[in-house]
């Protein structure tokens, strides 16, 4: 037996520093504007560096940056090794890896090689003839016909950003695949010059003191060489490449380049409903990633037509969908990436408790304590430590920016009836990617302290006034405080609540989600009251030995058992416990 695994926690997981670290997600075009251009930068990233040190997060993690001419938001790269000039220079990614390392934290970029920009060169070359030497460097193919001799697609595959995934090419004369944008073709990863390409790009930026990637939606890379027409009615053609046939021989060629720089791995892994291919992902020894962002808990919301039509959860719905993952890695290897936010999603508060003024502060401080416990590495999007929320129910039309959502606008919206329309708008406001993108609300000033500019790129939520960083930072109750308190408890108790057993308790009721998390150290019991009345938890028969976290200033005193607890609304409470 190694010296390694002499340490490891006998509960079977190896101890590894990314399992102990706790990450922190920027919208660097959100985040600060140091220019006054009215788009964050990466100096404006870096002027905060002792905020995220002070918060306590260890990693951080910087949504693409790159060149691009941002159809997506720099989710449509053009060139893998310039920085946009909008966000900086390289040097300034030099000076925000040195400032973070020296406060030992680590930077990890966000690398977008599903699909590249159709403006980057490659693109430019492959669509120039049907010769050029990067043309398989996409995937291209020839139109079909119906039986009236008009031209179609060459399958029904449909893209995520709405629409038809191909698009016709004049200059050519055959269809490109696109699963988002059509400014964003997907590259052909059968092309070995193409893979080479690939690690060489990830080379470049870990030779340069980069600490690892989030790889965006990677298990898409693997499309089959068939192409077939899909009978699903969840996004048709997503059967084929969510994990297509040579998707995990791609990721063990990235593995081995991350193993050999010990640099920090997540994959965005979208559509994917098979636990085994999930597991194959991360399983310890499998030399692919060290974990991955599964949706389940991201869909747990939509509608039978999608994201943007009505669905319901219940509580019930989000312990079984908890309770899976929990179990799953635990007794098969893997680890978890927790999160409940980032870039492309709605804020917590508003989706999963109550952005109401009453209850907005102690939703977002459960939300720390419920997700900063559980069994895997948090994933902090910025503003979430400070319990930021949906843009408001009348933000205009116009406010709206999300290429997702407007697209879906144009194709469902714009002429439906008003009933219908109105729907629309409502669904908007619930899940629209835009909700996440509203500057970050430093302090109470003009455009909450985000920028300098008469107008910032994307309208900044009014609420900032109420919510914002200045009046929190030195506020013991604050939701800022609330986080920092969770990410400490979880270094202090590591052994449990990294290392430890996952367990739900009391499954059955309705407002409560308890869990327990369990070693040979001791057992920590995490009780969350996810509804908005006071309720008396019947409890379990334990001796409480210390409150390790609690979202209402609640002390040991005078809680002595863990047996009928008063929860205010939306309160949640971590007790260490013995029976």
């Amino acid at each position: 037996m190694s010296p390694h695994q002499v340490q490891d926690p006998p509960t079977g997981q190896r101890r590894a520093s990314w399992k102990e670290a706790s990450v922190y997600q920027i919208w660097p075009a959100s985040f600060k504007d140091s220019t006054g251009s009215g788009t964050g930068d990466l100096k404006g990233v870096i002027s905060k560096v002792d905020y995220l040190k002070k918060l306590g997060v260890d990693v951080v993690w910087l949504s693409p940056i790159f060149e691009s001419p941002q159809a997506d938001m720099g989710y449509d790269i053009s060139n893998y090794r310039v920085i946009d000039s909008r966000y900086g220079s390289i040097e300034d990614v030099d000076v925000l890896r040195d400032r973070l390392h020296e406060r030992g934290m680590k930077l990890v970029m966000d690398l977008v090689m599903n699909h590249t920009s159709d403006q980057h060169e490659w693109f430019k070359q492959s669509r120039s003839s049907r010769d050029n030497k990067y043309r398989d460097w996409y995937i291209w193919k020839p139109a079909r016909f119906d039986a009236q001799g008009n031209r179609q697609p060459p399958n029904n595959w449909v893209s995520h950003f709405q629409g038809n995934a191909w698009q016709w090419d004049e200059c050519t004369g055959e269809y490109y695949l696109h699963l988002y944008g059509k400014e964003q073709p997907d590259l052909n990863w059968e092309n070995p010059a193409v893979r080479r390409e690939v690690h060489d790009t990830m080379r470049f930026w870990l030779d340069r003191g980069i600490d690892g990637f989030r790889f965006d939606v990677i298990n898409f890379v693997s499309k089959g060489t068939e192409f077939p027409d899909s009978s699903s009615d969840f996004f048709p053609g997503s059967e084929f490449y969510a994990a297509g046939p040579r998707l995990h021989e791609y990721l063990q060629e990235l593995g081995s380049i991350l193993q050999e720089y010990d640099a920090f791995s997540v994959g965005e892994m979208p559509c994917v409903h098979d636990t085994k291919e999930i597991i194959k992902s991360v399983q310890q020894d499998r030399g692919e990633f060290n974990m991955i962002f599964h949706f389940e808990l991201m869909d747990i919301d939509h509608g039978p037509e999608g994201k943007f039509h009505p669905g319901q959860w219940s509580l019930s719905d989000l312990k079984r969908t908890v309770n899976k993952w929990q179990q799953f890695m635990y007794q098969n290897n893997g680890w978890n990436a927790l999160y409940m936010e980032n870039h492309d999603q709605p804020r917590a508060v508003s989706r999963f408790a109550n952005d109401s003024p009453e209850h907005r502060v102690q939703s977002a401080k459960m939300i720390a304590v419920f997700l900063g416990l559980q069994a895997g590495t948090p994933f902090v999007y910025q503003g979430q430590e400070l319990g930021m929320h949906n843009v408001p129910t009348d933000w205009p039309m116009e406010e709206y920016q999300d290429i997702d959502c407007l697209n879906h606008w144009r194709l469902k919206g714009e002429n439906a009836d008003p009933e219908t329309r109105a729907m629309f708008r409502r669904e908007y406001q619930k899940k629209s990617r835009d909700n996440a993108r509203t500057p970050v609300q430093w302090d109470s000033s003009q455009h909450a302290g985000f920028t300098s500019a008469e107008k910032p790129w994307m309208a900044v939520n009014p609420n900032y006034t109420a919510i914002n960083a200045a009046a929190q930072l030195d506020d013991p109750n604050s939701v800022f405080n609330c986080w920092r308190s969770v990410l400490e408890t979880r270094k202090k108790y590591k052994d449990i609540v990294v290392y430890g057993r996952f367990d739900l308790v009391d499954e059955k009721n309705d407002k409560i989600f308890a869990y327990s998390r369990t070693s040979p150290e001791g057992r920590v019991l995490v009780v969350c009251n996810f509804s908005a009345e006071k309720v008396e938890w019947v409890g379990i028969s334990a001796t409480v030995q210390e409150v390790i976290a609690t979202t209402t200033g609640r002390s040991q005193e005078g809680l002595e058992t863990a047996e009928g607890l008063q929860l205010e609304p939306f309160e949640a409470i971590a007790m260490l416990v013995t029976e």
